[in-house]
């Protein structure tokens, strides 16, 4: 009976949330549509005379969210209070992204063919760029929109809405984009389209961004009484950093993806170039999103209590991942799919149940850490800054995949040497060299693949820092105690009251 009176205020609590947590999933799942559009991207590439060095360019594409600490203040700062701190960037940020992506599908097909990839990277960067924004208007209202109890429930409402989203972006559109895919499972009449197209798909989903946008105008928004300034927002920025435990925790972050760079933004273009269509690629995520949803809703579970321990404990097999993804890549080169030009044998069902098989159990180290990094950024943020905090934590976060994978993608090419079969003086080292072989009646084959030169290297570093700075740093940032204690050091009003200075907000005092 006493277990029971504990409970059911926790269920009562969750079930006043629930409608605040279902805008929250689906603010989420709008955010993961372009995320997971703008992810299709590099396999459409792939096909097309574009390079690994072309591929790193494009990467950059994914950087506004590593750069939104930028401006994050400005939008934690500048609001109309009458129509609500969070709705007055999140309603126009939405509504842009609609129009945006209706605009660009009028022109999308002209700009991958003709546009070159600086115009590609910079049109996507825009769109990313929104997007990002209106992530730090959804993760500062997430704070204030939920009661305390539950605001550790933001990062699955984070986890669940973008894996969905970012499947239908991504997954569902290079399925149905795909000529073969459609032919072999969707029609009996063949086609030389899929049943959607890159321009319907974007305006499809302008449309749908403008009417969800209309809708979320409804919610009204509890105003949280705060008065600070942007110049204070800035000021409040610095005061966080300066945080002895968020200097280690950024570092932490920076560092900490490095192992994985190689396996996570590399694989899947290696698996495209060796002959395995993107469209089946894209299919794998199928099986793995109910995975991805179920995972974050049984992992919080045990995030409650020093989150990050759990994080230490994933990231061993995660690292190990990248020897067997190098094994994969391998198998499908010489095995299956196309080698030195030449197509190869037609993936089979034993095939993809591998790649599955293989990818499920990924899926469960790379959602472990996720989840748990989310958790303990939901425990320290402190809310009296708003979103700044989290903000700050998420964009360094995202800042520490993106410039690792940037760096991956950019040295597979250097660290390759290819040879032409018919020229030896010809190292096929750049498109006009590789045009030069294929036009002699040759082609390109390949000495050393870089892939495998940097998976090894990043590997060999994952496991070096997990022994000398990880496993340490999970034990300083979390510290030894509970409870209360588990907020010490990454508080501002705490930093700042001990130097007699005071921050005005409201949210705090609604949370104390």
């Amino acid at each position: 009976m006493a277990t029971d009176k504990k409970q059911c205020p926790k269920a009562s609590s969750v079930m006043k949330d629930l409608p605040n947590l279902s805008l929250l999933l689906l603010l989420y799942i709008l955010q993961g549509i372009p995320l997971g559009l703008i992810a299709s991207i590099p396999m459409i590439l792939q096909n097309r005379d574009y390079h690994y060095k072309d591929q790193a360019k494009f990467s950059f594409a994914y950087w506004p969210f590593s750069l939104k600490l930028l401006w994050a203040p400005i939008v934690d700062s500048l609001y109309i209070s009458k129509f609500g701190r969070r709705k007055t960037w999140l309603v126009p940020m939405q509504y842009l992204l609609g129009i945006f992506m209706i605009l660009l599908s009028f022109s999308v097909n002209d700009l991958i063919d003709n546009g070159g990839i600086y115009k590609i990277t910079g049109v996507f960067f825009a769109l990313n760029f929104l997007a990002a924004t209106q992530d730090i208007a959804v993760d500062g209202w997430a704070l204030t929109m939920l009661s305390r109890e539950n605001v550790a429930l933001a990062s699955t409402c984070n986890s669940v809405g973008q894996t969905a989203g970012y499947f239908l972006g991504y997954v569902l559109f290079l399925a149905l984009e795909s000529p073969d895919f459609c032919n072999n499972y969707l029609r009996a009449e063949q086609s030389e389209m899929g049943l959607i197209t890159l321009p319907g798909f974007l305006f499809f989903w302008g449309i749908v961004f403008m009417i969800t946008t209309t809708l979320v105008l409804a919610k009204h928004e509890s105003s949280d009484e705060s008065e600070i300034t942007v110049f204070e927002t800035y000021k409040v920025l610095t005061r966080i950093v300066s945080l002895k435990k968020v200097r280690k925790l950024v570092f932490f972050l920076i560092t900490c993806k490095i192992g994985f760079a190689a396996a996570d933004s590399v694989t899947g273009l290696k698996l495209v170039e060796y002959g395995v269509p993107k469209s089946k690629l894209a299919l794998l995520a199928v099986p793995m999103t109910p995975l991805q949803i179920v995972l974050p809703l049984f992992i919080s579970k045990y995030t409650k209590d020093k989150p990050l321990g759990l994080f230490i404990k994933a990231m061993p097999i995660r690292l190990l991942f990248g020897a067997v993804f190098i094994a994969v890549v391998e198998w499908t080169k010489n095995v299956i799919g196309s080698k030195d030009g030449q197509p190869g044998m037609e993936p089979g069902f034993n095939y993809y149940a591998m790649i599955v098989a293989i990818y499920a159990v990924h899926q469960v180290a790379v959602y472990t850490m996720f989840v748990s990094i989310m958790s303990f950024f939901a425990q320290i943020s402190d809310p009296s800054v708003g979103g700044t905090y989290m903000t700050l934590l998420n964009t360094i976060c995202n800042l520490g995949g993106n410039w690792p994978s940037t760096v991956a993608l950019w040295l597979v090419d250097p660290l390759t040497t290819k040879v032409c079969k018919n020229d030896p003086a010809n190292d096929c080292s750049s498109a006009a060299l590789e045009k030069v072989c294929k036009d002699g009646e040759s082609s390109c084959s390949t000495i050393t693949d870089g892939y495998n030169i940097e998976s090894v290297a990043c590997i060999v570093i994952g496991f070096v820092w997990l022994v000398a700075f990880g496993k340490r740093a999970v034990q300083q940032l979390e510290g030894s105690g509970g409870g209360s204690d588990s907020h010490s050091g990454w508080r501002v009003l705490e930093e700042s009251s001990k130097n007699g200075k005071k921050v005005k907000n409201g949210p705090m005092k609604k949370t104390c």
